[in-house]
């Protein structure tokens, strides 16, 4: 076997002596993270001496003895059998791996050929590394597989009658939580509603199965339609084919008109099925003229988010509006608010029932509610305004008139009398929150939303101050 030698640039090894078993040598390169690399002039020198020691016992020849010390090598390691391949220069056995060049070399092609310099790996320890890999791959396909064979065994098969029943169970449960603290006011309401889950229970029902059977009938429409033209462009003539485009136009059509399956609220309870409002407020007035009806005891104004038109007591309770020339400019917060006369609360509700009391006294303009954290606090746009986003809910005077407001729509409210004291409860179980006059229990308006996040307290003043009661 004859063969030009290649062309390639030499370059100097550094070299190091060690043990037999190599030291590690690490390419940012190479595909695989090899750890058994070794230089290459260390793992010859170590395979020299075996071989000189096999041809003194036996008396084979050099190239003998080399040959059989590689292939007893690789016999050993389980990784292949029989004679290795040549290299086309130097004519010895391809028993290592040019991570470089991604090519199998010999000993030479290392050592003084066109790989030196280069990073290089036993063939067998490359082999060894590419086996581990593949088992992970492996491995994590049959994970995967188990994954999706339990999804489609337990999910979607039991879509019908496991979300459907827990809805409906999860909706009765608040029903029934609710009404029991006031049972014998709410006996009435309590069966009105239960009838009324019942009812969309029974329509989601009768949808899902409605459904079933019209995509069944479509299904086997479209199989029909499909094997009847399939027969006649198998089966017929072509004269009789060539007259044929009315009737396959028709089936065509037919098939057309089966449309695409897509899923609709139709097949889920109504978010308001479960919902009152004599309950809610009854309910309100059971919790507040109990343990809770004091206000919570750790709220305090958040110092941080003070805007410049207003100035915060010591405690932390009171919000003052600031007159013009009364205003500083505090120092730079991104939380704080700079345009509207807003603040929050230090207290983060994500479980659990909270209330809280303020005192409004004779403030001719405040706002009370709740907003996200995310809420902007910058310029003088909507959504860093209490009430005109979709991130905040708050109850208004304005103008000697009441109003709740979020997402800039204006709710008015009756109020009668006017409180110098008014109170929020906010229960994040049932997702409600409940704007109410403490002194006389009564509801002023409630509000049931489906929060994405956890809530601060918010207040706004643009007249005089309140302040939050213990």
């Amino acid at each position: 076997m004859s063969a030009e030698p290649e062309s390639c640039d030499f370059t100097p090894v550094s070299l190091w002596d060690h043990s037999s078993t190599g030291v590690e040598s690490k390419d940012s390169s190479e595909d695989f993270n090899m750890d058994l690399q070794q230089p290459i002039l260390s793992a010859l020198n170590a395979l020299q001496i075996e071989t000189n020691s096999a041809k003194d016992v036996s008396g084979i020849s050099g190239k003998a003895a080399n040959t059989l010390a590689v292939t007893t090598s690789d016999s050993e390691s389980g990784i292949f059998s029989g004679e290795s391949e040549l290299c086309v220069v130097h004519d010895s056995d391809l028993d290592w791996f040019c991570s470089s060049e991604q090519k199998l070399i010999c000993s030479h092609c290392a050592i003084v050929g066109s790989c030196v310099g280069h990073t290089v790996t036993p063939l067998a320890s490359r082999v060894t590394a590419i086996r581990n890999q593949l088992v992970d791959v492996c491995e994590k396909m049959q994970l995967q597989a188990q994954r999706i064979e339990r999804f489609i065994n337990q999910t979607l098969t039991a879509k019908r009658a496991g979300a459907l029943l827990v809805d409906a169970s999860r909706a009765r449960e608040q029903v029934v939580a609710q009404v029991s603290l006031v049972r014998e006011a709410l006996e009435e309401e309590e069966q009105r509603l239960l009838e009324a889950i019942q009812r969309e229970e029974e329509r989601v029902d009768q949808c899902l199965l409605t459904q079933r059977a019209h995509w069944g009938q479509a299904l086997a429409l479209l199989t029909q339609t499909r094997t009847r033209l399939v027969h006649t462009l198998t089966n017929t003539p072509d004269m009789q084919l060539a007259t044929s485009g009315q009737e396959i136009a028709e089936r065509i059509e037919e098939a057309d008109g089966v449309g695409e399956p897509h899923d609709t609220d139709q097949l889920k309870l109504k978010a308001g099925c479960n919902d009152s409002k004599l309950m809610r407020g009854l309910w309100a007035s059971a919790i507040l003229l109990g343990p809770n009806a004091c206000g919570s005891a750790n709220l305090t104004i958040d110092d941080r988010t003070v805007s410049p038109l207003l100035s915060v007591s010591e405690d932390l309770c009171t919000l003052t509006f600031l007159p013009k020339r009364s205003r500083q400019s505090p120092p730079y917060n991104p939380a704080r608010f700079d345009c509207w006369p807003n603040a929050l609360g230090t207290l983060t509700i994500s479980s659990g029932t909270h209330n809280w009391l303020m005192d409004v006294g004779e403030s001719g303009a405040f706002k009370l509610g709740v907003c996200y954290a995310s809420m902007g606090r910058k310029g003088s746009g909507n959504d860093s305004r209490l009430g005109y986003n979709a991130q905040s809910w708050v109850l208004s005077k304005y103008d000697g008139d009441f109003s709740f407001c979020h997402a800039g729509k204006n709710t008015p409210l009756r109020v009668v009398l006017k409180p110098k004291i008014l109170g929020l409860l906010v229960d994040w179980p049932s997702q409600t929150l409940v704007f109410y006059d403490p002194d006389s229990s009564a509801v002023l308006h409630s509000v049931r939303h489906v929060f994405s996040a956890p809530l601060l307290p918010a207040f706004a003043v643009a007249d005089r101050s309140v302040t939050i009661l213990h």
